[in-house]
């Protein structure tokens, strides 16, 4: 999975409607330049992409009372909304996602309702303690990793890190069934969003030749 597609998706619904800098402006507000291919030109090309696939709808938009150049906007299809739970819940149960899919999963998980984001997270562990299970049986020697030279930290890194990313999921369940943060039906979540001419303190300065529109 692209950590792309979601984290686009994932944007423009909490706007309900949005143009492309503002997808890209909140993106680096949540750091998504950093971990992930979330850079304007994969931004505006994923926008475009997926309204020619159905899932955004595109409107054109009149240039505004100031002066500036119309912008296309752009809102979840129906398809779209289904695309966008669709990946996010795989992203949420999948152990072996790359980290960009994962950062991004946590960071619109509020968007399910609580019981179904703690299911998901408990299939995650179950999971987790399989794949790692796996590693041991299978790739690890009767007489332990040190038995493949430096070779073995491969492996020690594959259990260390399962152990890990299980220990902290466990925690996260805890939390969440401990009533942390807001979930659908519950009230207005947390949406991190930048309002219209809000200031970025993380924008990258880089221009794009979709900024102006």
């Amino acid at each position: 999975m692209s950590a792309i597609r979601l984290l686009v998706l994932g944007a423009v619904r909490r706007h309900g409607r949005a143009h492309g800098y503002q997808v890209r402006n909140d993106l680096e507000y949540w750091g998504a330049h950093e971990w992930s291919n979330a850079k304007p030109g994969s931004i505006y090309h994923a926008l475009k992409q997926m309204a020619k696939q159905g899932l955004l709808h595109a409107h054109e938009t009149a240039p505004s009372t100031a002066g500036g150049p119309p912008r296309t906007e752009y809102e979840l299809t129906g398809r779209g909304a289904e695309e966008y739970v669709a990946l996010l819940r795989d992203a949420l149960v999948t152990y072996d996602q790359r980290g960009d899919v994962k950062t991004a999963a946590i960071g619109f998980m509020v968007d399910l309702p609580r019981a179904e984001a703690l299911a998901l997270l408990t299939e995650r562990l179950r999971r987790i303690e399989e794949w790692r299970s796996s590693v041991t049986e299978h790739y690890v020697p009767e007489g332990g990793p040190g038995q493949l030279g430096h070779i073995g930290e491969i492996m020690n890194m594959w259990v260390h890190t399962a152990d890990s990313e299980a220990e902290w999921t466990r925690g996260l369940v805890e939390r969440l069934g401990n009533g942390a943060y807001t979930f659908a039906g519950e009230g207005e979540p947390f949406s991190g969003i930048l309002a219209e001419g809000e200031p970025n303190p993380y924008a990258t300065g880089e221009r794009h030749p979709e900024d102006d529109r």
